[in-house]
């Protein structure tokens, strides 16, 4: 028999804990995920958060034992039309796995001279000019303060191009 994808809803806040455990039990998994800004600790840290909440997709035969599947910590169900759970088109599958791995690797990108502005912090709303990039996720900008040009580095995701 061929596998096929299937959706798989999961009991709140644990779509990550049904992902570790079904890949436990030798089931093939995607969660897609991308990048959120929480503070932990005082400190802006980046962590995955699911796209979809509460769902991830599971590669199945549909002659594999699927009651280890109902039992497995922290799924609720496995998505049914009807009596029948229906399977995700491959190109479905595709298609998310490479806009994730789009959404991974995209980096603002801006150029010295860029006017930004500057979306949180204590600088926040202010408008400065790109001096560099440095590394991949912090930028140096000139900011106008107290009369005078400032140069000032922060955390590339804190910025974004004026509208």
């Amino acid at each position: 028999m061929s596998r096929h994808w299937y959706l798989v809803q999961c009991k709140p806040r644990e779509s990550f804990r049904a992902e570790e455990h079904l890949n436990n039990q030798g089931f093939e998994t995607f969660h897609p995920t991308h990048l959120v800004h929480t503070r932990v600790a005082g400190r802006r840290v980046r962590k995955p958060a699911p796209l979809f909440p509460h769902y991830l997709f599971v590669c199945l035969d549909a002659a594999d034992n699927w009651s280890s599947l109902r039992s497995t910590r922290g799924v609720a169900r496995i998505v049914r039309f009807g009596n029948e759970p229906r399977p995700v088109p491959p190109d479905v599958i595709e298609a998310l796995k490479a806009a994730c791995a789009t959404m991974a690797t995209a980096r603002p990108a801006f150029r010295a001279g860029e006017r930004v502005r500057i979306a949180e912090g204590c600088f926040a709303e202010c408008e400065a000019i790109v001096q560099q990039m440095r590394g991949e996720d912090r930028v140096l900008l000139l900011l106008e303060f107290l009369g005078r040009q400032q140069a000032v580095e922060i955390a590339a995701d804190l910025v974004t191009k004026p509208t």
